[in-house]
């Protein structure tokens, strides 16, 4: 219903909600045509996608001025372009490729001997073979192949052209068997790893914050024609800013079904991708590809606080003080004092001892406190539960 009211009318602009998504608002947004004369670097569209001839892109950006010019592109099309972009031959020379394969495939025969590792964000345990953290595994078990990998000039060029300068790089591997199915359709971290519960207590400008705090990319490791399951995308959907909320209500879902697009990669692509847009890894139908493709996530510079807390300790140290206080302060006020006190987040975490299994985010260190203190615990329960959980948190 319609409302005059002003005070109405300022809370729906700044609190989005799942009910009030609308899905010809959407459309509207998610229906337009990529023009290639926007983007003269690239040198085609496919599906409303950016195509870029890597060596062309490098040779474009190799003065100051004409990186700047690159860098504004590219940054236009994560933004308010396709949301998409693939870099074709980014490395040209795929031997680095088939190196850094041969270190995650020993990886995962690994965790098939010892049973670890798996879990996913947005398919069910066991669908595909995970190594979390590969940035770190990479590193550790070949560095000169790690310097060759990531000393790639599209990697810098995309994160630089999204972020700007100090970024932080993480990376898991995804390998999806033949037979393993699609994941839903979802948007990425941070508040798509959210509940709609969760969602609606951010205010709109945080759903236009999330996407560009983080970059979503994958380097392809295989040939991937169609029928191995390449990424699915909605170009353009990275646009709608209550996208967060619309993907759990069934007929986004059903739009995404309807309307997504499939390009197929070569090994040595790499596709980025704006971490709002609609998508979701593809089915494998194939006979006998492993499709595997590393999966980069890059997080702004600015994604941190100024100082550093122990925020342990002072859990550990507060305990037993708030449940002295149970009764003369209230719940809000209790709930308050272990905000400013606790970690209220998930992450970062190590996603081998702490897998998203039963949901898309492991419990928080406030979560920890606020059971322990609802059920009772003793301090040293407490206490051995919290080192517990930050232990699983260490790589």
């Amino acid at each position: 219903m319609k409302t005059d009211n002003p005070q109405k009318l300022r809370a729906d602009r700044v609190w989005l909600s799942e009910d009030s998504c609308d899905l010809e608002d959407f459309r509207r947004l998610a229906e337009k045509t990529t023009a290639l004369a926007d983007y003269p670097t690239a040198s085609a569209v496919e599906k409303n996608v950016l195509i870029y001839d890597s060596r062309k892109v490098t040779a474009a950006a190799a003065t100051l001025e004409g990186r700047r010019a690159v860098l504004a592109e590219i940054c236009e099309a994560f933004g308010e372009g396709p949301g998409v972009v693939v870099f074709k031959h980014a490395y040209e020379d795929t031997g680095t490729i088939d190196r850094a394969s041969a270190i995650f495939d020993q990886i995962i025969e690994e965790q098939h001997r010892t049973a670890t590792g798996g879990g996913d964000h947005f398919a069910k345990p066991g669908a595909n073979d995970r190594i979390w953290n590969s940035l770190e595994k990479h590193c550790l078990a070949d560095p000169a192949n790690f310097a060759e990998y990531y000393g790639n000039a599209i990697i810098a060029l995309a994160s630089e052209a999204w972020l700007g300068p100090s970024y932080q790089m993480t990376a898991q591997v995804n390998r999806v068997n033949p037979g393993g199915a699609a994941q839903s359709a979802h948007r990425d971290y941070h508040l798509g790893f959210q509940s709609s519960a969760v969602i609606e207590q951010f205010p709109a400008h945080v759903h236009r914050l999330s996407p560009v705090l983080t970059l979503q990319g994958a380097v392809a490791h295989c040939d991937m024609p169609l029928e191995s399951g390449p990424t699915l995308f909605l170009p353009h959907s990275q646009t709608y800013v209550p996208g967060y909320l619309a993907l759990k209500r069934q007929e986004f879902r059903d739009y995404f079904e309807a309307n997504h697009i499939q390009l197929p990669l070569g090994k040595g692509d790499v596709v980025f991708f704006n971490p709002a847009l609609f998508h979701a890894a593809g089915t494998n139908r194939s006979a006998d590809i492993k499709r595997v493709a590393n999966l980069l996530q890059v997080s702004s510079a600015f994604g941190r606080a100024m100082e550093t807390v122990n925020r342990e300790r002072m859990s550990t140290t507060l305990f037993p003080a708030l449940k002295t206080l149970q009764g003369k302060l209230s719940q809000d006020e209790i709930a308050n004092a272990v905000a400013a006190c606790a970690e209220g987040y998930s992450f970062p975490t190590n996603l081998d001892r702490d897998p998203p299994l039963g949901g898309l985010a492991p419990k928080t260190q406030a979560q920890l406190l606020h059971e322990a203190l609802t059920e009772g615990w003793s301090d040293e329960a407490f206490t051995a539960a919290l080192a517990e959980q930050a232990r699983k948190k260490l790589s």
